[in-house]
């Protein structure tokens, strides 16, 4: 009997006992932060069915900070001008470099508030560049920046000019040209790049023109011939500027030269003369002989009425014309005045008609001594104003017409 209820009470501790650590379980909280609870039995959370099972999925919360580039971090054939930024959201800037792959540092900067990386130079081409650094949240975590960058091919490099070239001394008619090597696809935005310095002021305009090489190119004309003695600096900033598809400008380039003395030739074409002035006063006059296309009724072979502009000397030229029956014939003393074959040079076949009439097929004729006088007083960029004829000096005589064009028109040929 004493041991039947020493058994007995025995029992009853260890069901109470148990029945504690039950109670004690249920009655303890088992939330924590990044921890969820999920049934996979379809039994709800805490139920006592039997034959239920659950697991515990931890989810880890990401930092708060983030990193964005414009251009986006691993973004190829960029231009090696163009500006690059590495921006920070909800956090700060701890470091960040840019090497190259020498491992030298670009120069860059961070914003005050550390935010913000900014490139600090111009990058070469076909480089590719490393960015990494560490950003800090707002929530005090940290997160790596990391990424790369790599510009344009150096194949994508294209070669532009400037004429005048430095240290040159032209005539008060002088145009100046930034010629390309591709045709611009935003000349509104290449415009922009390219600028003009006089000394003194002078009032000019630059237009498009396509160049008889087949390149095109930015002109510059001024409204007015160059006052003598003016200073010119052109500056063209095109490293690195897109000019088209995979073509990028190879390098910034400038030109500074001088207008010379004032120098104009006046040609009426019916006055049979050719004179020459020096600041309005006529210090030579030539007999002539020119286009005699008027007679003939042969437009080609009349000497074109605009002004013409002085782009080539030569002691000895070879002039050929098959459709009237010439080939390499020396002429000498040859001044080029247009691209259409209009020269001042000399021509002792047409000796007799210089001074009273026009037998020539369109350039100007004059005796051998009057060729080599005038040949050793002009210039690059004189002005050769010819009159008298039929036939105006126009785009299809070649690249250098912009004179012939009324200032309002010339003005049309901008494209800003």
């Amino acid at each position: 009997m004493a041991a039947r209820r020493s058994s007995l009470l025995t029992t009853t501790f260890g069901v109470l006992a148990l029945l504690a650590v039950i109670a004690g379980c249920s009655g303890s909280n088992l939330t924590a932060a990044n921890t969820t609870l999920t049934s996979t039995a379809g039994v709800p959370v805490g139920s006592s069915a039997s034959g239920s099972a659950s697991t515990t999925t931890t989810t880890t919360t990401p930092p708060v900070a983030s990193v964005s580039a414009t251009p986006a971090l691993g973004t190829t054939g960029i231009s090696p001008v163009e500006p690059l930024t590495v921006t920070v959201a909800k956090g700060t800037i701890d470091d960040l470099t840019v090497t190259n792959s020498d491992g030298k540092l670009v120069l860059g900067s961070i914003s005050p508030d550390r935010t913000t990386w900014t490139v600090g130079e111009v990058l070469g081409f076909g480089k590719t560049y490393t960015v990494a650094g560490t950003a800090t949240g707002t929530d005090g975590r940290q997160i790596p920046i990391t990424g790369t960058y790599t510009t344009a091919g150096e194949d994508a490099q294209v070669r532009n000019t400037i004429n005048p070239a430095d240290g040159a001394v032209v005539g008060v008619a002088a145009p100046i040209s930034v010629s390309f090597g591709v045709e611009p696809a935003d000349r509104a935005l290449v415009q922009k790049s390219i600028s003009i310095t006089t000394v003194p002021v002078v009032e000019g305009a630059w237009g498009w023109v396509q160049h008889d090489d087949g390149r095109w190119a930015l002109d510059y004309r001024t409204k007015d011939y160059w006052p003598a003695g003016t200073q010119v600096h052109v500056e063209a900033k095109l490293y690195g500027l897109k000019l088209g598809p995979n073509a990028y400008g190879q390098a910034d380039i400038t030109s500074d030269f001088t207008i010379g003395r004032n120098q104009v030739v006046i040609a009426d074409v019916n006055s049979h003369e050719l004179v020459v002035q020096q600041n309005g006063a006529t210090v030579a006059s030539y007999p002539a002989s020119y286009g005699r296309g008027e007679d003939t009724g042969d437009p080609n072979l009349i000497t074109r009425s605009g002004t013409h502009v002085v782009n080539e000397l030569n002691e000895t030229k070879l002039m050929s014309n098959p459709r009237y029956g010439y080939s390499d014939v020396p002429e000498k003393w040859a001044v080029r005045i247009s691209n259409n074959g209009e020269f001042i040079h000399a021509n002792p076949a047409s000796s007799g008609a210089q001074g009273n009439s026009n037998v020539t097929h369109g350039c100007v004729n004059l005796s051998l001594e009057d060729a080599d006088a005038y040949f050793h007083s002009a210039i690059w960029g004189d002005p050769v104003e010819v009159s008298g004829t039929s036939v105006q000096l126009g785009p299809e005589d070649g690249e250098i017409y912009i004179w012939a064009l009324p200032w309002d028109k010339w003005l049309t040929y901008s494209a800003l």
